[in-house]
């Protein structure tokens, strides 16, 4: 059983299941895992092997059958509705493989748009999403919306908008599996950097081989198991 730390995430023998009486199919089966501060830890195995539903399990999306969830130490599976939103909102920052931009806002109103759900003033994120656009190397695109940005360019606005509001946690799910090798690399590079220079936990699912180079950690899925731990 994962040790109980109030800086990292954990799951605690969760089991997770879809669908009820004989449809129900089982797509979490007893996992158990730790995830700390300042590393990067990769979920690989093939499509149906459980990787984004202990993506959506680690980001209070859904709810386990049973076991524990632990969000920076406190659990986090049974909490009401409106608990769990605020937690998502505040603790976590996701970054999906479709970018899941607003295509009538442009980069910095994308980046500020959580900022503005967590409760920040207006020039406070105006603040934060140039400095964090800049921080990735959008400045000159910040006024641009995703139409006029290259595949590249919108994941990182989408990577932007995950972490303007400081979480201490990041949940990718296959933010590579669109981009060509220069972009899915920087990508990749950014996800490690943002772990270590940061202190942030990042948890990214994903096919993508390129992405091993950049992990810590890498846990192989197979039917709803962690069948293997790789440092």
């Amino acid at each position: 059983m994962p040790e109980c730390n109030p800086s990292t995430l954990s799951v605690e023998d969760v089991h997770l299941s879809y669908g009820s009486g004989p449809s129900s199919r089982s797509v979490l089966r007893g996992i158990a895992a730790t995830f700390a501060p300042g590393e990067m830890v990769l979920l690989t195995g093939p499509s149906g092997s459980g990787k984004t539903s202990l993506l959506t399990l680690l980001g209070c999306i859904l709810r386990p059958d049973s076991g524990e969830v632990r969000i920076l130490g406190e659990p986090a599976a049974r909490l009401s509705e409106d608990v769990r939103t605020r937690l998502r909102l505040r603790q976590i920052g996701f970054i999906f493989q479709s970018f899941r931009l607003f295509e009538s806002l442009n980069a910095r109103e994308n980046v500020a748009l959580p900022l503005r759900l967590n409760g920040f003033r207006r020039q406070e994120r105006l603040r934060r999403s140039e400095a964090v656009l800049s921080e990735l190397g959008l400045k000159s695109r910040m006024h641009l919306k995703p139409k006029e940005l290259s595949g590249g360019e919108k994941q990182r606005v989408a990577l932007a908008r995950a972490i303007a509001h400081d979480p201490p946690i990041v949940l990718a799910d296959e933010p590579t599996a669109s981009l060509d090798s220069e972009n899915g690399l920087k990508v990749a590079a950014l996800l490690r950097r943002i772990a270590i220079e940061q202190r942030r936990i990042v948890v990214v699912a994903g096919h993508d081989e390129r992405l091993g180079a950049y992990a810590h950690r890498r846990f192989h899925m197979l039917d709803g198991c962690i069948q293997e731990e790789n440092n």
